[in-house]
Parts: C-alpha cells; structure tokens; sequence
C-alpha cells in the first residue's frame, strides 16, 4: 500500500500526534507499505525523511511553540499530482485536512481521519477568541469533516461514544490506540535514574510525564501529591515536563513544604524515557483531555502501577483494581487511592505484572499497525466497490 498522511502536528515536536504518527509509519514501513507524510515546516529543523513534504508554516508562540500550515503550496501540489497513492489519513480536521481531504476526491481513493483531540479541553490555546465560542466551532468542523470521510480512528471505545454524541453519523468508526513501540522500551536501567536524583532505593517514586498546561490538569496533580508527600516521609515525586504552569506548579510544592522531595526532571527525551519509568514505583495522572494518554500505555509497559483521574483515554486504558486506580477528581479519593499502594507492596506487584501482560497483548506498535491496516484495506475496497 501506499499511504499519505497529512498532519498540522509533527516533528520536532515530542508530543502525542507526532508520536503516533511515527510509531505507525515505522510499523508500516517495515511490512513493506511506502509512507508520504505531509506536514508543517518547523523553522530550522531538517528530517532525515526523504518522504516527508513540508507546507509552508507560520510560526506561533502563544503558550507553546506551534507552527501553524498554510494549506496551499503550488509545490506539494505538483509533488501530490505525480504521486500515486491508495490511501490518505489525515490526522485533523482543518487546515491541513482541508487539503486531505481535497486530493482524497481529487484521486478517488478513500480519506481516513482520526480524531485524536477532546477540541473542547485545548480551546485555551485560541488567542483572542472566547474559549466556548473556539470549543463550539472547532467541534461542528471535525464533526462535519467526519461524516464526509470513508472512516474514522478514535484512540479508545469512549472517544467514540464522545464524538457519536457530538454528531458523528460515520458509519465506519473504529478504536485503534497508539502502541508502544517495543525497541525503545528494550533493557530499560532503573538505577541510572534513581542514582542521578539521589532516590534511595527503599524510597518510593510517583511519576508523571506530561507538559505543564492547564488541559493536562497538572495542579490538581500537583495539590494532590503535595499531600501525599506530606503524610508519607519515604516517598518522591519524580516530574517529567515543561510548559507555562512550571512557575505555578513550583509555587505549590514551594508553599506545601514539600520542596526537597519533589524532582522537576525537565523535558524527557524519548531515548531515555524508559529509564525514567522503571525508576518509578507508581505512575499518578490527572488529565481530562485526553483521547487516549500514550504515556498510560508506555506507563503499564514497564509494569507501573496507575492512578488516574476516571476521565477520557484513562477510563479504556487502565483497569480499575487489575492494573491501577480510576477515581473522580477528588483530591481526597486521588490521595487515599496512591496511599493505598504505597502502603501494599504486593498490591502494587500485582498491578505491575498485569498491566505488562495487558499492554504487551493489546498496546504494541505492532499490533496497533495491523488494525490500522485492516481499516485501510477496508475503506479502500469499499471505495473500488462503488
């Protein structure tokens, strides 16, 4: 086969779309399928991809660092004339998708798009414009743009629930999540970590991943485990991020006393990021917005025990009491349910080896792939058919 992607959301940037997308394309690519990934220019960076095509791209700075495409370049478009293609998946719905959508009839061959976003909760990051005002009209276009492509990818069974409600009719709606790409999660050190932050060994580690924005609901995380730590002596909080809260997140471990035990570790880069999570002991996670949470995945990978807010991505992904907490956003219940496993050595044991065996049959790259493929497989005869 011979897929195109189309994303206004990818590398350098280390976060989720452009994660996924990468983890797919590589999968793909080693069963033999050719992979053209269309994107925005990020200013001063240069792939290594021949088979990457850059839109222009505006840069914007507001909150975070976002180059924002320009769909329309005389140069992609004579790039996408000669190209053959079976199938596009496009990965948004405006912007860039506009255009994915555009060569999809172009060439009569099937569009695929994933709704990776609860649009609702990243309305904040509209400059200028009301936060219900930006939520209603980003919703109406994906729902618009839904129902006119051959299928849709949800990252997890509720996301569908969520867009079916929204006013997605599509009949082809399927659940396919992100997978874990195993080679990098390969002989993982646990020591390297805890040595390089002076963690004792019978000291116990919450850890979170995740960028410092409001979305990612980080100060209700933050408040929470600040209360941990202080009920609990032998306990760290080991932080992976950044973003635009750090100064406020700090502020609260600063003025809860907590201070020494809380270790701000900066951006995770991906070549470590399996050390960081066989450095913990259990993962703590609070955000609403997600449609799935990759690092939930990454998380029950190396056997971490979680704790999560009962929200969007969490609730299909962690199994309440077999591999992890699910509680409401209630800081006494998110407390009382990481007590209880720094409390129950063996609770926490039982949690790691089933969210292993879970992740290992479910949430690989591979196995993602392979579902993913399927869907195109489909789409595509279905489109030959008509």
């Amino acid at each position: 086969m011979r897929i195109a992607i189309f994303t206004n959301n990818y590398l350098p940037n280390p976060y989720g779309v452009p994660n996924s997308i990468e983890s797919f394309r590589k999968e793909f690519e080693s069963l033999g399928h050719k992979v053209f990934i269309f994107a925005p220019k990020w200013k001063g960076y240069v792939g290594e991809n021949s088979n990457v095509f850059w839109f222009p791209a505006v840069d914007i700075r507001y909150k975070i660092n976002f180059p924002l495409p320009i769909p329309y370049s005389g140069k992609i478009n004579k790039i996408l004339e000669n190209l053959d293609i079976d199938i596009i998946h496009s990965q948004h719905s405006n912007l860039l998708g506009s255009a994915a959508m555009k060569w999809a009839k172009k060439k009569n061959i099937p569009l695929v798009f994933t709704w990776h976003t609860l649009y609702d909760q990243y309305a904040h990051f509209a400059p200028l414009i009301p936060e219900r005002l930006a939520a209603w009209w980003t919703i109406r276009n994906a729902k618009n743009y839904a129902n006119r492509c051959d299928a849709v990818v949800t990252p997890t069974p509720f996301v569908e629930e969520i867009i079916k409600g929204w006013g997605v009719k599509n009949k082809n709606i399927i659940a396919i999540p992100t997978g874990v790409e195993e080679p990098i999660f390969a002989s993982p050190d646990r020591n390297s970590i805890r040595k390089k932050y002076g963690i004792k060994e019978d000291e116990v580690v919450l850890l979170s991943v995740g960028r410092f924005t409001a979305e990612k609901n980080m100060e209700f995380l933050f408040k929470s485990v600040a209360e941990i730590l202080k009920k609990n002596k032998g306990v760290k909080f080991l932080v992976g991020g950044e973003g635009y809260l750090e100064e406020k997140l700090e502020k609260i471990v600063l003025e809860s006393g907590t201070k020494s035990r809380v270790i701000f570790a900066g951006f995770v880069d991906n070549k470590i990021k399996k050390n960081f999570y066989l450095a913990g002991d259990i993962f703590v996670y609070a955000s609403k917005s997600e449609t799935q949470g990759m690092i939930l995945t990454e998380a029950m990978y190396s056997g971490l025990p979680i704790v999560a807010v009962r929200a969007p991505g969490a609730r299909d992904i962690v199994l309440d009491g077999e591999t992890g907490f699910l509680v409401p956003e209630n800081n006494k219940e998110f407390v009382g349910a990481v007590q209880k496993l720094i409390e129950d050595k063996e609770l926490r044991l039982k949690f790691s080896e089933e969210a292993k065996k879970i992740a290992r049959e479910k949430y690989t790259s591979q196995v993602c792939a392979e579902k993913m493929l399927k869907v195109y497989e489909k789409a595509i005869k279905e489109k030959n058919n008509q």
